[in-house]
């Protein structure tokens, strides 16, 4: 890494045992938690992520409220949070006003409107052994240090059948030779796309939210535009296991975060709308061609929209 890199590197990555609870307990003072869980047919697995949370508050007071949005399940993955403790609210009934689109992205741009937290703590659904370190390793920075605005966790992930880890494929094969090319001073970021990440809400409010897999390379790329380099850290939280997806499915991912990347970076129109083919054996010795599009809408940052202003100024 360049000298710059490294710089941010040491002063920015902790451990999440460098943040044990008796000295958060300390700093956050007054600052509302919220942690939130964007799901989508996450019904075998919601519920021991929302009862992590929930007996983390339960037991520290560290969490102020765990909230489930839902993305447009089929399955029981609302009625499975709630019954765990989580406060449910459907993607289509928030904000109405502003219509409703799939998309994790959507899921998490509305949560702003339904929580009460001065930080987000956001935490995948499909964790298969959700510890409470997710959770309090990324508040660390941010009750420790006003000055952050974005944590990043990174962590090692099992590879199935394998016996290693690794970082996730489409981050080492895609994210990470993109921002070393046209975001290098991110290029210390261990895990850019990772499902675990916190932040202020100040910040969520003022930074746009992509609609498909590369929000969370968006919102890295528009932290650093807006608020700089200095306002991202990021926590070791140690090894996590999650729902693998085929090759297929990464694929897609790849080319939402690709594209994401390339607008940013001023190398595609926000306006173009990419594909991508990808190709399925029908009968023996044929390929079928299947194209999918990849989602580029962007919601706008919320603070510009009126119905969440006026929200916030009646609980103010």
């Amino acid at each position: 890494m360049k000298l710059p890199v490294q710089t941010w590197f040491d002063r920015s990555t902790s451990r999440a045992r460098d943040w044990p609870i008796d000295r958060l307990r300390a700093q956050k003072a007054g600052t509302r938690v919220s942690v939130v869980l964007a799901a989508l047919d996450e019904e075998a697995t919601v519920g021991r992520v929302v009862s992590m949370a929930r007996q983390l508050a339960e037991d520290t007071g560290l969490v102020d409220e765990v909230v489930v949005v839902d993305s447009g399940s089929r399955d029981a993955t609302a009625e499975v949070a709630e019954a765990a403790g989580a406060v449910v609210h459907h993607r289509d009934d928030v904000l109405p006003e502003t219509g409703s689109r799939p998309g994790r992205g959507e899921a998490l741009w509305k949560s702003l409107a339904v929580t009460t937290g001065d930080v987000l703590v956001f935490v995948d659904a499909d964790l298969l052994d959700p510890q409470p370190q997710l959770i309090t390793g990324l508040l660390g920075p941010l009750l420790h240090d006003q000055g952050v605005e974005l944590v990043k966790g990174c962590y090692d992930q099992p590879l199935k059948g394998t016996g290693e880890t690794s970082g996730g494929r489409v981050t080492e094969l895609v994210a990470r030779p993109l921002v070393s090319r046209f975001y290098p001073e991110l290029a210390g970021v261990v895990q850019p796309l990772t499902g675990e990440y916190a932040g202020r809400r100040r910040l969520f409010e003022a930074i746009p939210f992509s609609g498909g897999h590369g929000v969370e390379m968006a919102m890295l790329i528009d932290t650093l535009e807006l608020r700089g380099v200095a306002a991202i850290a990021q926590v070791d939280l140690g090894r996590r296991q999650h729902r693998h997806q085929d090759t297929a499915a990464l694929g897609r991912m790849a080319a939402h975060v690709t594209h994401v990347v390339h607008q940013r970076a001023g190398v595609a129109d926000a306006g173009d709308a990419p594909s991508i083919t990808q190709f399925a054996r029908d009968g023996y010795g044929h390929y079928a061609p299947v194209t999918h599009a990849v989602d580029v809408s962007e919601r706008p940052p919320m603070i510009s929209v009126d119905a969440y202003r006026h929200r916030t100024a009646k609980v103010s």
